[in-house]
């Protein structure tokens, strides 16, 4: 009786984690619902919602031309950029020789638009002349980097120099241009446009601070310029609170970024020459990071960084924080853009393409249960009851990562739904044929359970590690709607999983232990003359009453041969009476 009572304790601590599971689904999608103004269902694609087309256009200097190459690594940047912002399923592609085509669904928020809108290639340039700047500075990793020092506003000088930097970019009329120049003449969606190697004029993307920028780079003249460092020499950027050197968090944030070796050796060279400003002219050691013509940042240089790690820092909250890190990571365009249209764009494929991919899930649904009870009578109640808990489970998983991760569903994510059905039942197949093993072999059905289970969840493993390997591979490498057919597919796999271990297994456990599937009956699909061998249920080892009797009789018959055989051995012996032997 202990021995059937464990398996029973444990299938229902397996039903109560699942129950805690769904119960933890239900209450984030009901919250979302409640308090963050979800919907009942997923979010739907482009192709069966529609949305919104943008079509942007290189913001080209006189005499520049925008190569394939430019604009396929601008598509590839882009595409990173608005998935960063939590749209899936956008198709950004190229059109003709020189326009870039962002198609999103439903219709984007603000926020999304400016990802968008504001595409243009990040640029470092040195400060010649601020007004009102931002007191920011810039320092090595968390451990070690000091507190941003407010500047000074820089004065302008009253002559152009002549020492060969980049001072003698500022002419008289550079000068003149600058006092007269006003940060509200910069439409927002204007990109301001300059040659590398010149001089721009612009101002803080809020409109706080207005600049005369120092060339990107001069080639052949290191003195000019910051060295060709662009956008595209930073591998990563993220938003953290600086910490001491004692690991104490200060409660301030900082933007914290990752230069590339290239850029690593660039920014080195870049922070040495500018420290050595700071002693003759301290308003010089400044550089100003540059996104769609407007300055994002300009920062002090507190010291000589060759580590490739800087950390900007001062005046920041966690989402200005969080904002200028996304512009730094997202923003390295190797060409600006500007929006020349923006539509609203029907459904390709619209509500009759998704009523008839559920038509053939359910047809396939139906088809399923139909094999089930053919093959496994009233066992492929179970079977049923499975792809219902694991139903539930895809539809809250789905839902939740549509409104909370931007994830939305398409015809080819419905594909991935319906194929899952077919994997999933594969799973129950598996188990139920091994338990069927291990009735043949003359086990009884408790014990049938428990040895098919492990013989059968070897077989699951290695089926569902070899079709989620498939869905990463193939999420990694595609893009567009097959990137959404891996991720379905990639969650019903692990779905599938945890309803083969936290239900399937416990419900066979709980129903080897009733009378009509232990006793093999004929309908439950254990019967054990269709299984080819002696079914050994709960009357286990039954023998007729004749042959306990016959069985006696051969006992006795055996015990009686033997007496007489020893007695036929003593009369045998000399001086053995037959007296004497009784």
């Amino acid at each position: 009786m202990a021995s059937r009572s464990t398996p029973v304790r444990k299938a229902w601590k397996s039903l109560t984690w699942l129950l805690v599971i769904i119960v933890v689904l239900l209450g984030i999608q009901g919250a979302g619902m409640l308090f963050g103004k979800w919907g009942v269902t997923p979010k739907l694609a482009l192709d069966l919602e529609g949305g919104t087309q943008i079509i942007l256009t290189p913001q080209l200097a006189k005499g520049q031309q925008v190569s394939q190459e430019q604009l396929d690594q601008a598509v590839s940047i882009i595409r990173t950029r608005v998935d960063a912002a939590g749209v899936s399923e956008a198709e950004i592609s190229t059109q003709g020789a020189k326009q870039i085509v962002v198609a999103i669904p439903g219709v984007p928020d603000q926020a999304t638009l400016n990802r968008i809108q504001a595409s243009a290639k990040l640029e470092f340039r040195p400060v010649l002349l601020a007004e009102n700047p931002t007191p920011q500075s810039v320092g090595g990793d968390s451990s070690s980097a000091p507190s941003p020092t407010p500047t000074a506003p820089i004065t302008t000088p009253t002559a152009a120099p002549t020492d060969g930097s980049d001072l003698n970019y500022l002419t008289p009329a550079l000068q003149e241009q600058f006092q007269t120049f006003q940060c509200d003449s910069l439409d927002t969606a204007e990109t301001n446009v300059a040659p590398t190697d010149k001089p721009l004029i612009t101002c803080e993307a809020d409109g706080s601070a207005k600049y005369v920028l120092g060339p990107v780079d001069v080639p052949g003249d290191k003195t000019r310029g910051l060295g060709g460092l662009s956008g595209s020499t930073i591998s990563d950027a993220n938003a953290g609170l600086v910490t001491s050197s004692q690991g104490v968090s200060t409660g301030q944030w900082a933007v914290n970024i990752v230069f590339n070796p290239e850029g690593t050796a660039a920014f080195g060279d870049i922070t040495k020459r500018l420290m050595s400003f700071k002693q003759s002219d301290p308003t010089r050691n400044r550089f100003a990071i540059v996104l769609d013509g407007r300055v994002i940042s300009a920062p002090s240089t507190n010291a000589p960084i060759t580590d490739g790690k800087p950390q900007i820092t001062g005046g920041f909250t966690e989402t200005t924080a969080k904002t200028l890190a996304d512009q730094l990571k997202y923003g390295a365009l190797p060409i600006g853009f500007q929006v020349e249209s923006r539509d609203t764009i029907s459904a390709t494929l619209g509500q009759s393409q998704l009523t008839s991919g559920l038509l053939a899930g359910a047809i396939g649904l139906i088809l399923v249960v139909i094999y089930s009870f053919f093959q496994y009578r009233l066992l492929a109640s179970v079977t049923i009851a499975s792809l219902v808990v694991a139903a539930i489970l895809t539809y809250l998983v789905i839902s939740i990562l549509s409104w909370r991760e931007g994830y939305r569903l398409s015809l080819a994510g419905v594909a991935g739904l319906i194929v899952a059905i077919g994997f999933t039942v594969d799973s129950f197949i598996v188990y139920f044929e091994r338990i069927r093993d291990e009735l043949r072999d003359g086990r009884g059905l408790v014990g049938a359970v428990e040895a098919g289970w492990k013989r059968a969840l070897r077989t699951v493993y290695a089926a569902k590690g070899v079709n989620m390997l498939s869905a990463i591979v193939l999420f990694i490498v595609a893009v567009g709607s097959v990137k959404g057919f891996a991720l379905t597919l990639g969650i019903t796999v692990i779905i599938d999983v945890l309803v083969v271990v936290l239900f399937t297994h416990p419900v066979m456990q709980l129903l080897a232990n009733t009378r009509f599937f232990s006793s093999g009956h004929p309908a439950s699909g254990l019967d054990p003359n269709a299984l080819g061998a002696v079914y050994r249920g709960r009357a286990e080892f039954r023998i007729s009453a004749e042959s306990r009797r016959a069985g006696a009789s051969r006992e006795a018959e055996r015990r009686q041969t033997i007496a007489e055989r020893k007695a036929a051995e003593l009369e045998k012996k000399p001086g053995t009476s037959k007296k004497g032997a009784n």
